[in-house]
């Protein structure tokens, strides 16, 4: 089982992170031109409804409870707006070019889907435990925590320039945003940002490279195994 587990993909690099990005900014020009007046029809409590789009592929717990499981995928190709798109998307390209080279387009993709389906089902129990039944998640932002962690555990001597003037070492970097996102967690600020979802991507991120790779992340970004 573990062989199994652990088996590695051929490599093969078809540049997963463009499509990727171009599958996200489709989908923000097509609902921010068509997302309230293009309805599809769902089935809630044998009714029929008439959903938005926008609604229907964003990760609301209550409709997840109605049976719409495909929004723990949809979610994270939906953007509240050209910000929010943008800095994901920059954040993908920055990051996800340089892993995917490393770890093969497959493996990439196995890697960035689970981490963002999983951060989406976690950040879907919390919120409906918490009895926010109408939040509505959407965007890459987890998926994208997970590829930042990545990329500082593959690459963790790399130094890279905040805004172009802040040189910072990758692991640093990993460190910061993720005391960032406790702090807005715990603090309950940070606005609607999903801080709760980062850290899950984060988390699953970590995870992964300790039951696929069987890399410790820990010895990683504190050096200890280059």
């Amino acid at each position: 089982m573990n062989n199994l587990i652990r088996k590695p993909f051929k490599y093969q690099q078809f540049n997963v992170v463009y499509w990727l990005i171009g599958i996200n900014l489709l989908v923000f020009l097509f609902t921010s031109i068509f997302g309230s007046s293009f309805n599809i029809i769902l089935e809630i409590n044998n009714e029929k409804v008439s959903v938005p789009i926008s609604r229907a592929l964003a990760m609301i717990p209550l409709t997840v409870r109605h049976g719409w499981i495909w929004s723990f995928v949809t979610y994270m190709f939906m953007h509240g707006g050209f910000a929010h798109i943008f800095f994901n998307m920059f954040g993908l390209f920055m990051f996800g070019v340089h892993v995917e080279r490393q770890m093969g387009s497959l493996e990439f993709l196995l890697y960035y889907m689970m981490t963002g389906i999983l951060a989406g089902i976690f950040s879907f129990f919390v919120f409906f435990l918490t009895g926010n039944f109408f939040v509505a998640l959407v965007g890459a932002s987890g998926a994208i925590f997970a590829v930042q962690l990545a990329y500082a555990v593959l690459f963790p001597t790399t130094v890279i320039n905040i805004w172009g003037l802040i040189p910072i070492r990758a692991p640093l970097m990993v460190l910061g945003f993720t005391v960032l996102s406790l702090f807005f967690v715990v603090t309950g600020g940070g606005g609607n940002v999903a801080h709760l979802t980062h850290l899950a991507g984060f988390g699953f991120g970590w995870i992964y490279f300790l039951i696929r790779f069987g890399v410790d992340p820990w010895r990683r970004l504190t050096g200890r195994n280059p």
